[in-house]
C-alpha cells in the first residue's frame, strides 16, 4: 500500500495551515503535495508562502498565485455578483501590495501540474482542471464531461482544488476525480480546514478527507484589522467561502 497527502487553497490563512501541518505530523503523515493558491483573501501571504518554501513542499500554481506572482489585478476568479467582484478586486490589490518580490518570484515559478504514481495508479494533480488553471470542476459535472477530461490526462485519478468543496467521484470508467477541499477558505459550510489522504493498494483506492479545527478568530480578526474586506472574516467563521 502507498499513501499520499494532498492539500491546497490556503489563501493567506496561516493559522489554518499551521493547524493542518500539525495534524499531519500527529498522524504520521507527510505534507506531500500542495495544489496551490497560497495567497489571496487572508492577510498572511508571505508567512504562508515562506512556510511552503521552507518545507520544500512540491506545489502547483493556483490562479491566485499566478495573478499575484505577475502583479496582475486579475485573480482568474469567477464572480457571481458585482459585489463579490468588487471585494475580489480589493483582495488582490491588497495581496499584491503586501507580498514581497521574492515570494512573487516563487509564485510565478510554480508548476502547472504534477503527475505521480501511487502504487498501481497513475495520479495527476492540478489546481483547477487539466485544461485550465481556473476551471471549476464541481461535483455535479456530468460524467461525460469528466470522462473527456480524464481521457486528456491518461490518468486513473485526478486530484484538483479551486472550488474549495471536497468530493470524491468514481466515474463509469472506474476512474476517480477527487477535490481536496480547502485549507484556508472552506466553502462547504464547515469552517474547519480540509485536506485529503489517498491510499492505494494496487488498483484499489481509499480516499479520506481530514477536517482540522483551527483558530478561526485569529485569521478573521487579522482581516478585520487590515484593509482587506472584512466580509472575508465572516466567510471564514461560517465556512461559506
Amino acid at each position: 500500500m502507498e499513501r499520499v497527502t494532498i492539500f491546497g487553497d490556503i489563501h493567506g490563512n496561516l493559522p489554518a495551515l499551521e493547524a493542518v501541518l500539525a495534524d499531519m505530523s500527529a498522524r504520521g503523515l507527510s505534507p506531500d503535495y500542495c495544489l496551490g493558491d497560497l495567497v489571496g483573501y487572508g492577510t498572511f501571504p508571505n508567512e504562508v508562502t515562506e512556510t511552503i518554501r521552507d518545507r520544500n513542499i512540491p506545489t502547483i500554481m493556483g490562479n491566485y498565485d499566478q495573478g499575484v506572482g505577475n502583479d496582475s489585478d486579475d485573480c482568474g476568479c469567477a464572480y457571481t455578483s458585482k459585489e463579490a467582484e468588487a471585494l475580489g478586486k480589493r483582495s488582490i490589490a491588497w495581496t499584491n501590495s503586501n507580498t514581497t518580490d521574492d515570494n512573487k518570484l516563487f509564485l510565478r515559478q510554480l508548476v502547472a501540474q504534477i503527475p505521480l504514481q501511487l502504487d498501481g495508479l497513475r495520479v495527476l494533480l492540478v489546481h483547477g482542471s487539466p485544461r485550465k488553471i481556473n476551471e471549476y470542476l464541481f461535483a455535479d459535472r456530468p460524467d461525460a464531461t469528466l470522462e473527456r477530461l480524464m481521457d486528456m490526462t491518461e490518468a486513473d485519478v485526478l486530484v484538483c482544488g479551486h472550488t474549495h468543496i471536497p468530493y470524491h467521484r468514481i466515474l463509469p470508467s472506474g476512474r476517480h476525480v477527487v477535490n481536496a477541499g480547502s485549507v484556508g477558505k472552506p466553502k462547504d459550510g464547515n469552517p474547519q480546514a480540509c485536506y485529503v489522504v489517498l491510499e492505494a493498494n494496487g488498483k484499489d483506492l481509499a480516499i479520506n478527507f481530514m477536517r482540522v479545527p483551527y483558530d478561526v478568530e485569529r485569521t478573521a480578526q487579522a482581516i478585520e484589522a487590515s484593509d482587506m474586506p472584512s466580509e472575508y472574516a465572516e466567510m471564514l467563521r461560517t465556512g461559506t467561502g
